[in-house]
């Protein structure tokens, strides 16, 4: 197998583990996936980079070992998606975290990075944050409850036409869990 079809798997829990080019490329991908139609946090494409890049800084200075953490994978050092994991850290649901902007950048589509990213998340989640289940919400009607539940995880409810679109265009949001890690 070439390194083509693998991808390299890190995690990054502090702001100074990202570089320039790092940033770059997150929110490049965030631009492209949401501008294909990925239901990766910004509903209404198109978007520009001026529109992701002070959410994804946000986002990475949020980062904490036990709070915050990227999972990225690369591929041939060329970044092949990221997504989120945090926890709050109340004491009353520290146990579990919840996954955020699960994406493949549209170059590397049908590579399996987003199953990669899920199973090496699992493990994050487990092995170095401690956590001992996963949440998430997905947007209905584009498959996706399809490829997590191919993954383990379980739909436990719906907010139905939570999701507005454009008018006449609602769409449930999908809750979702992971458990056991």
């Amino acid at each position: 197998m070439t390194s083509k079809n693998v991808p390299d798997m890190r995690q990054i829990h502090h702001p100074h583990e990202i570089d320039a080019e790092l940033t770059r490329e997150l929110v490049d991908c965030w631009v492209k996936v949401t501008n294909a139609g990925g239901a990766a946090g910004f509903p209404f494409p198109p978007v520009t980079v001026e529109d992701v890049a002070p959410v994804a800084e946000q986002l990475i200075t949020g980062l904490h070992p036990q709070r915050s953490r990227l999972v990225v994978a690369l591929v041939d050092g060329v970044l092949a998606g990221w997504l989120n994991i945090r926890r709050d850290p109340h004491p009353l649901v520290a146990h579990w975290g919840t996954v955020y902007h699960v994406q493949s950048h549209t170059a590397f589509r049908g590579r399996g990075i987003g199953s990669a990213l899920m199973n090496h998340t699992r493990q994050v989640a487990r092995d170095a944050m401690g956590l001992e289940q996963l949440h998430l919400a997905a947007r209905a009607g584009v498959g996706l409850e399809d490829f997590y539940g191919g993954l383990g995880w379980k739909e436990i409810g719906r907010w139905p036409s939570a999701l507005r679109l454009a008018p006449g265009d609602d769409l449930d949001e999908i809750l979702m869990v992971l458990t056991p890690l």
